[in-house]
């Protein structure tokens, strides 16, 4: 995975080179965490998961991976877009361990910056033309990126909508994460069986195993806001709870427990404001309710789908494997 990240990161300092204004490139390449907030070099930057699978799909449908450094710079950038915007939506004041891009430069200038990330996405798949891509190929991937893109703002649309609701249930979260972070591991595994040149059947089957594979890792990501090292998750433990958001062990608590217990939960989570008491007695209660046996159980069967559709197609081996070790990685991140 390390090697992706390696040709990724000179493949997207290629898009992001100097240009004017000044501030707006700053702003992205601080994000991307290439610089810190003067301008100087670092290495803070993520693990580039999405992009990874999308070069490790490619080879496995048989595919050279250097033709399809465009389609996965295009899914790192639309992810990172995303992650600009969100940070302003949730109020997070770090990324990373690293103020937010608008706690630098103030919401109005991040929204520009997140949206230059987009739009730099949008330019990135285009390139796949000038890597002998067939163009049939790529205006299918650039329509695939947006399709998976709106699919990806229409569920955390849905997200910020159910912090005011207490009747969400399971089958209206499973639907909002398979949109919200399904979307974009499908659109990563889409599209580098596309360049590969994979049959249509191939292509789709790929892209369902992403999109399991995606939800599952929005489940472990669930409980890691709950029950999480903020040494590992960068943010504060209790977070989403405070911001009442409806993550998997909230709903299914909300959902799954009755009397004294539920009622509890219920009258907190209306509360317009959570104190460090009111956070610190919901933690405990959905530990108690089972809440996080569940969501182990639930993220282990999606990834258990994920893997068994990838050992039912043709795929080259080594990257195969190497596909599923990932994926086995994806989702075994400590708590």
């Amino acid at each position: 995975m390390a090697r992706y990240r390696r040709e990724l990161e000179q493949y997207l300092r290629s898009l992001v080179s100097a240009q004017e204004p000044p501030q707006l490139y700053r702003m992205v390449r601080y994000h991307l965490g290439w610089e810190d907030a003067d301008g100087r070099p670092v290495d803070a930057g993520g693990k580039a998961l999405r992009s990874s699978f999308c070069l490790l799909t490619c080879e496995a449908a048989g595919g050279d991976r250097w033709q399809a450094l465009p389609a996965a710079a295009a899914v790192e950038l639309v992810h990172n877009f995303s992650l600009v915007h969100d940070d302003i939506q949730d109020g997070d004041a770090e990324r990373h361990h690293r103020p937010a891009v608008w706690k630098l430069w103030g919401e109005a200038q991040a929204i520009n910056a997140g949206d230059a990330i987009l739009a730099l996405a949008h330019l990135a798949v285009l390139k796949l033309a000038e890597e002998g891509v067939r163009e049939t190929a790529v205006i299918e991937a650039g329509r695939v990126l947006s399709e998976r893109t709106l699919e990806m703002v229409e569920g955390q649309t849905l997200d910020i909508s159910f912090e005011e609701r207490l009747d969400v249930d399971l089958p209206a979260y499973t639907e909002m994460i398979e949109r919200k972070s399904g979307a974009l591991f499908d659109c990563a595994l889409h599209l580098g069986a596309l360049v590969a040149g994979a049959d249509a059947a191939l292509v789709r089957r790929l892209g369902n195993v992403g999109r399991s594979l995606g939800t599952a890792f929005q489940i472990r990501d669930d409980m890691l806001s709950v029950w999480g090292d903020e040494s590992v998750t960068g943010k504060p433990r209790g977070a989403d709870i405070r911001r009442r958001k409806k993550s998997l062990p909230v709903v299914y608590a909300l959902n799954e427990t009755k009397g004294a217990l539920r009622d509890d939960l219920r009258a907190i989570y209306a509360k317009p404001e959570l104190t460090d008491a009111d956070v610190a007695l919901i933690a405990r209660d959905l530990e108690e309710t089972g809440a996080r046996d569940y969501c182990a159980r639930l993220a282990s069967e999606r990834k258990d789908v994920a893997l068994a559709e990838l050992d039912q197609l043709m795929l080259r081996p080594g990257p195969a494997n190497e596909l599923r070790e990932a994926a086995e990685f994806l989702l075994e991140r400590e708590f």
